[in-house]
């Protein structure tokens, strides 16, 4: 068993200067496409589970499925809370084996941001389990706008709480389905030059990949979430798989025919982070 807590795989990353993938998991096909594309380059791998995922798949089915392709492997293997909202989230998280929950209080005041944050990271903690916040909001293409991390608010969120890694908002958004205009490279270095928490980049997939790759190498952003560019390439290879078989109906079938790209894609997404 590799399994693993978020801080484990996150502070070496800090220290060498690079930067853990968060892919984002909505099943048991790409989930494990993941795995094997972070065993075949040596790589730890942060198996993330979303809203999304969450509502089609209870947590404990999903603790139970991230677990078992954990053991199959020999590389670390993180298993995380992405967007918990309510304390409940976490502790449902916790109860069903993942070793790492994030709490998103970054709709809420600064102060109560701060609080429930630093309660359920000690909470976390107390579990043996990382802890990973958010100042700032990150918002969604073509739905809430992003509000800006203020470099002064993320070194108070940081001291205060004690979490394990910080997400960030530094021009980056959920849901792109292309390279944006880039992340805000000053604002970044800003609140690196007043915290030493490890950096969390999400909506990695709308940046710009030259930019993603050197600033794993040349920053305190040790982790970026990648879903929406994965996500693309299994509606890609689903699609062709049919065209190309149009009396094709079993689904075991279907579905396995398409891990090779999405494991191929993501061999490519780890290896511009720093293998």
């Amino acid at each position: 068993m590799t399994l693993v807590p978020l801080s484990d795989v996150l502070q070496p990353a800090l220290r060498d200067g690079r930067a853990i993938a968060g892919v984002v998991c909505l099943g048991w096909e790409d989930a494990r496409a993941y795995t094997a594309a972070a065993q075949t380059l040596g790589v730890p791998i942060i198996l993330q589970a979303g809203p999304g995922c969450r509502a089609h798949t209870p947590l404990p089915v999903l603790g139970a499925m991230f677990r078992s392709l954990a053991a199959d492997v020999d590389v670390p293997v993180v298993v995380h809370l992405d967007h918990g909202y309510e304390e409940s989230d976490c502790v449902a998280a916790i109860d069903a084996g993942f070793t790492s929950v994030m709490f998103d209080g970054s709709k809420l005041s600064l102060a109560d941001n701060i609080d429930r944050t630093r309660a359920i990271a000690d909470m976390a903690h107390a579990a043996g389990v990382s802890c990973e916040g958010e100042i700032g909001f990150v918002g969604y293409a073509a739905g809430a706008e992003s509000k800006g991390t203020d470099p002064g608010e993320a070194a108070e969120f940081a001291r205060e709480t004690g979490v394990d890694a910080m997400a960030i908002s530094v021009g980056n958004m959920h849901l792109q389905t292309g390279a944006g205009n880039g992340l805000d490279e000053a604002r970044i270095r800003a609140i690196e030059a007043v915290t030493s928490v490890p950096l969390v980049i999400h909506g990695g997939s709308g940046v710009p990949h030259g930019q993603r790759a050197a600033l794993a190498r040349s920053s305190s952003i040790c982790k970026f979430n990648i879903g929406t560019e994965l996500r693309q390439v299994f509606g890609s290879a689903l699609r062709k798989t049919l065209a190309d078989d149009p009396a094709l109906f079993d689904r075991a079938q279907i579905l396995s025919r398409i891990e090779a790209p999405i494991r191929n894609a993501t061999v490519a997404v780890l290896r511009s982070l720093g293998d």
